[in-house]
């Protein structure tokens, strides 16, 4: 669906991405994980166009996106939940979403207005309501449902628990369970690594720009390597030490 070949990118003459591949298939949920200044945020930037790569190539369905404009990059359908949300405070929850409907075009999408509410009632409780006004869990579901607007073909995810409750991350991963459950291809940066490679089916770890593990999203769980350099101990193990 796409795929990312030999990316590289830099700010300020220092490299942020070195040569970095990845690739979703149609209907995958695909993890990025690692520390921080690992280059996830760049990358889902590169692939939406709003950092121009230094080399390398992205494509959707073997169409070239690398150097085109940001807007004409989410009129193919890729579209981006950026990190912080980014929503537009000072306008209502209903116009955030009608203008998210603007990068769909005229392509035919299954999220329209009625399917966005329905993933997340809350938004149409408070759709008169200023955008600014929402806790930080409902103006994540705000952010996600103005990218849905559009008739996301991939979806792409930056830290979409980044500062919220255990009960609003809850409720942010349902719903991108239930997004993945009809289909949509979703590539989840996300600095809860545990989550993500709960909800994903597979997954690549980021390192000073470089992929240095990909791989089953399960396989890369159980991974000792990966566990003592990312992951710190499961869940599991810690319950077993506090026994």
């Amino acid at each position: 669906m796409l795929r990312v070949t030999n990316l590289m990118a830099s700010y300020e003459g220092i490299a942020a991405l070195r040569g970095v591949s990845l690739e979703i298939a149609a209907g995958e949920m695909v993890a990025v994980i690692g520390p921080n200044g690992a280059g996830k945020s760049t990358l889902l930037n590169c692939i939406s166009g709003l950092v121009n790569a230094r080399s390398g190539s992205v494509t959707l369905e073997g169409r070239e996106l690398t150097g085109l404009a940001p807007y004409t990059i989410s009129r193919t359908g890729v579209l981006q939940v950026p990190e912080g949300r980014q929503i537009l405070t000072d306008l209502t929850v209903d116009d955030n979403l009608r203008l998210g409907e603007l990068a769909r075009g005229f392509r035919k999408s299954q999220f329209d207005f009625e399917a966005v509410l329905k993933l997340f009632p809350r938004l149409e409780e408070r759709l008169r309501q200023q955008a600014g006004t929402l806790s930080g869990g409902e103006q994540q579901m705000l952010a996600i449902g103005r990218a849905l607007m559009g008739g996301p073909r991939v979806l792409l995810l930056d830290e979409p628990s980044l500062g919220l409750s255990p009960l609003m991350a809850d409720h942010v991963f349902g719903a991108l369970h239930t997004l993945h459950l009809q289909g949509l291809p979703i590539i989840l940066v996300e600095q809860n690594a545990h989550r993500a490679l709960q909800v994903s089916q597979r997954a690549y770890v980021l390192d000073q720009g470089s992929v240095v593990h990909e791989g089953r999203s399960a396989d890369l769980a159980n991974d000792d390597r990966v566990i003592e350099h990312y992951l710190g101990q499961s869940p599991s193990r810690e319950e077993d030490d506090a026994a």
